[in-house]
């Protein structure tokens, strides 16, 4: 008898109410800028997501603090080579893939990751760009790019940290060194 009370009670305060807003949950992307379209800054006359705009304006920030860190940039020497010879391909496909992997991660709708798997993208094995394996070291020095490059950007430090946990649930396939 109690049960059935409880659950005529979960029903009647699940029933609609006409007059309640309906309230949505923002995704992650939503919170960082969304599918309003801007014009993108990189591509005179193109139209860009605000939300995919910002990811990867904090993308390629980080891109460039990570090749400035001696602690990790050993990591990326094919990708600064070919940047200090001219060659911005690399680069190019890096921000890329990274963009779409964290737009799909973070809720963006539309968008597809086509890139290689986080455990083959960081195993020099199976990536010849990658120049050794990460530690929990490394990973940490990541985060801390990451961070500097988010707060250039703008994002407050609860968005920083939203990202950040995302990107935190990454470091088992990421790490691959003791």
């Amino acid at each position: 008898m109690l049960g059935l009370v409880a659950f005529v009670g979960l029903m009647e305060s699940c029933k609609k109410d006409d007059d309640a807003p309906m309230v949505t949950k923002m995704s992650l992307y939503d919170s960082l800028g969304g599918s309003a379209m801007v014009n993108d800054p990189a591509n005179s006359g193109m139209k860009i997501e605000q939300g995919r705009l910002g990811i990867r304006s904090v993308v390629d920030s980080a891109i460039f603090v990570i090749a400035g860190d001696a602690k990790i940039n050993g990591f990326f020497t094919v990708l600064l080579a070919e940047v200090t010879s001219g060659n911005t391909s690399g680069f190019e496909r890096l921000s890329k893939n990274l963009t779409d992997f964290i737009c799909v991660a973070t809720g963006g709708k539309g968008f597809t990751y086509g890139g290689l798997n986080m455990k083959d993208a960081h195993d020099p094995a199976k990536n010849p760009r990658m120049n050794g394996k990460a530690s929990n070291a490394d990973f940490d020095a990541f985060i801390a790019d990451l961070v500097v490059a988010a707060k250039k950007n703008g994002l407050s430090d609860q968005l920083i940290g939203q990202v950040g946990a995302l990107v935190e649930t990454l470091r088992p396939v990421v790490v691959q060194k003791s």
